[in-house]
């Protein structure tokens, strides 16, 4: 299902969204992550927060409503964003790390395959992964197809 097709299926249920779509894929096995969202047991992610700045773009916002795409770039489902905060990489909780629903759900998982993604991350654009690099914490929330 194209974005626009999903996204016309949820406004005949929630009528008050706006018409923009913002639509992306997890930048490590979509196809993964997109089932582990689909299936409710990724409720969170995680993103550098130098990238925001770097591309001058404005960080996600609560209450607002994004598709999750798989790698082919068609639409999974339908999350609305319930929390937002900003956060030094050193001090992102456990309880985010299980939100995220990756590998065994632990903080040390976490931690290890997030360094990785943000080193090579931020390395493409030349800046340096610290654990004190800020990163963007959301939280989300399934609400199409229920």
């Amino acid at each position: 299902m194209t974005p626009q097709e999903i996204w016309n299926k949820y406004k005949q249920i929630n009528p008050s969204i706006e018409d923009e779509i913002d639509a992306w894929a997890f930048g490590v096995d979509a196809d993964l992550l997109a089932d582990l969202v689909l299936k409710g047991e990724k409720t969170a992610t995680a993103s550098a927060y130098d990238l925001y700045a770097l591309e001058d773009e404005p960080l996600p916002q609560e209450g607002t409503f994004d598709i999750i795409l798989d790698s082919q770039n068609q639409a999974v489902c339908i999350v609305e964003i319930t929390r937002v905060s900003v956060q030094p990489f050193h001090q992102v909780s456990a309880d985010h790390a299980y939100k995220e629903g990756e590998g065994d759900k632990t903080l040390v998982y976490w931690r290890q395959v997030h360094e990785d993604f943000f080193t090579d991350c931020l390395g493409e654009v030349g800046l340096t992964f610290t654990p004190e690099s800020k990163v963007v914490l959301e939280e989300f929330r399934k609400v199409y197809p229920l």
